[in-house]
């Protein structure tokens, strides 16, 4: 008996909470607000968007979308997008918690964007370059046919112009529903890195969080040059798979840019604030060492 009116009166109070808390409640406009996915700092949207997305309390690396980045790295109405209309095609009738057309379907709705990747000619600080920005949000920024088709594409633009390409990377590796398809990639957007590299002409890679899989076995590692955002994951298998794998914890900070920096396989970890100054750098050395 003694139980059942703990338990009564332990919901009525926590009933009179929330009557409270709604009286109380101030009306504040949606997404006014934002927590970090780090450190829970609740954060002013304003702010975070002036600060370019990192958290200023803990240096959390936001993701960005391909037109953010965008906004914050090319010469305003410098960049002008290159193959926006390719789709992605259900080769094999795929269906897992629903049919891959309509995942398609749904993903460019929600992304507003044809697939994973945004290609395009821009110029950084006056100097010209070819830019592939991956998207998260259409997918996970999964390598399908239509980016590696992109990618390539661009590779191949940029040696008609004669110009660098630089490519942000944000991706949860291949994507499954094409199948060899998607695997095909690799390869391809490799080989057209190495006729790039026979033109003597530079690849940037930027490794930002996540970029895993598929993409960071092919093109994302393949660079002149490659930089990563701090604290992003960059592997080929996660570290939960690893573990279940050799049944081991892992040391911390496994597979993040940094560890990756102090094992020699990214040459710089650079803050979002400075990576243009870092590119522009990087261009206008490559250009003089071209002359």
């Amino acid at each position: 008996m003694t139980s059942t009116l703990s338990i009564h009166n332990w919901f009525k109070k926590k009933q009179a909470e929330k009557e409270v808390l709604g009286r109380e409640r101030l009306d504040i406009p949606g997404g006014l607000w934002v927590k970090c996915y780090k450190c829970g700092q609740a954060l002013f949207s304003k702010d975070l968007e002036s600060n370019l997305k990192v958290c200023p309390k803990c240096n959390y690396h936001f993701k960005l979308t391909s037109t953010e980045r965008i906004a914050q790295l090319a010469d305003e109405k410098s960049f002008k997008e290159i193959n926006a209309n390719i789709r992605s095609k259900d080769f094999l009738g795929f269906n897992d918690a629903k049919p891959y057309a309509k995942r398609i379907k749904d993903s460019i709705t929600k992304a507003k964007l044809n697939d994973a990747i945004v290609t395009g000619l821009g110029k950084i600080c006056d100097l010209p370059c070819a830019l592939g920005i991956m998207d998260f949000s259409f997918m996970g920024g999964s390598m399908g046919s239509v980016v590696g088709e992109k990618v390539t594409r661009l590779i191949e633009e940029a040696i008609v112009k004669k110009c660098p390409v630089i490519i942000f990377s944000a991706s949860g590796g291949a994507r499954m529903q094409e199948g060899i398809m998607s695997l095909m990639q690799m390869a391809k957007t490799s080989a057209a890195l190495g006729r790039l590299r026979e033109n003597s002409l530079p690849f940037i890679s930027v490794l930002t969080d996540p970029t895993t899989g598929g993409t960071t076995a092919s093109f994302a590692m393949l660079g002149d040059i490659n930089l990563a955002e701090p604290g992003a994951l960059i592997c080929f298998a996660g570290p939960r798979v690893i573990e279940q794998t050799i049944r081991q914890k892992l040391p911390p900070g496994f597979q993040r840019a940094e560890y990756l920096l102090d094992h020699g396989m990214i040459d710089c970890v650079i803050n979002r604030k400075d990576l243009k100054e870092t590119l522009v750098k990087i261009l206008r050395w490559f250009n003089n060492v071209q002359r």
